[in-house]
């Protein structure tokens, strides 16, 4: 399946397993999960049915401001979200947008690009972590791309 501007990568495990892993992969670079929505429990309590689909909702200021600060309508897409969810053939996915498709959707301008890269690299290694088990030999290419301790990678002037 292919939509523009969402990057969707099958996962080695049940949704709940990799639900569990992206929301540790989240919580391990310091970022916030700010919801977790479990539409198939929602779907259920209104006598409907839905394979499991948990979207996750997380950021923090510090990698979403500088895309906002590019393009501010950018407020529109963040803070970032991840969908994990199964299909009918009971494989697991998880889909999540392509952060270099929103910055050219939003005209964010070459200035944005290390940001963009920066938080394209993270989400990509998020990603990984949860959909493969034993990825957590991930962790330091995630630490090197993203560091939870030091200050954004890139600058960005607001004049």
């Amino acid at each position: 399946m292919s939509v523009a501007g969402v990057i969707t990568r099958e996962s080695q495990s049940g949704p709940v397993d990799t639900a569990e892993r992206l929301v540790a992969a989240i919580g391990a670079r310091g970022l916030t999960v700010f919801a977790r929505i479990d539409h198939a429990a929602g779907a259920a309590a209104a006598g409907l049915t839905l394979p499991p689909t948990q979207l996750l909702i997380f950021g923090n200021a510090r990698s979403g401001t500088p895309l906002m600060q590019a393009q501010q309508l950018l407020g529109m897409e963040l803070p970032l979200r991840a969908l994990v969810w199964q299909d009918q053939a009971l494989r697991t996915w998880v889909s999540c947008p392509d952060v270099h498709w929103l910055a050219q959707r939003y005209g964010t301008g070459p200035g944005a690009a290390p940001a963009v890269t920066a938080l394209a690299a993270t989400l990509e290694a998020l990603v990984t972590r949860a959909i493969t088990p034993g990825a957590d030999d991930l962790d330091e290419e995630l630490e090197e791309t993203f560091p939870a301790s030091d200050p954004l990678p890139w600058s960005h002037d607001t004049r």
